[in-house]
């Protein structure tokens, strides 16, 4: 089991996703996160994916990129997904556990 926090920023919808998977093909996802549209993401596209169909694409592609671009409101800005992907491989062994980050800094 990968377990990941993801803060997104100022929306402070914090969303906690947790990926098992026995065969490190099918990935059963978690998310637990304040974000309606989120929310209703998963409840539509399910918790059972295909890793390589998850987390094998060009950017922007999948399951998760193609329903938030017909039904998200506009904030390409989001890391949620990425987090949501980042779990998934890492539990997939399709790469391996790191932290990510996004910081601003003072000009």
């Amino acid at each position: 089991m990968t377990k990941v926090t993801i803060e997104p920023g100022i929306c402070g919808f914090t969303t906690i996703v947790t990926a098992s998977s026995e065969d490190q093909q099918e990935v059963e996802l978690s998310v637990a996160t304040g974000c309606e549209a989120v929310q209703k993401m998963m409840q539509t596209l399910g918790n059972s994916f295909d890793a390589y169909e998850l987390c094998l694409v060009r950017p922007g592609c999948g399951p998760l990129f193609e329903y938030a671009s017909e039904h998200f409101p506009v904030h390409c800005g989001c890391p949620v997904i990425a987090g949501i992907t980042k779990c998934a491989e890492a539990e997939c062994h399709l790469a391996l556990k790191k932290d990510a980050s996004i910081r601003f800094l003072d000009a």
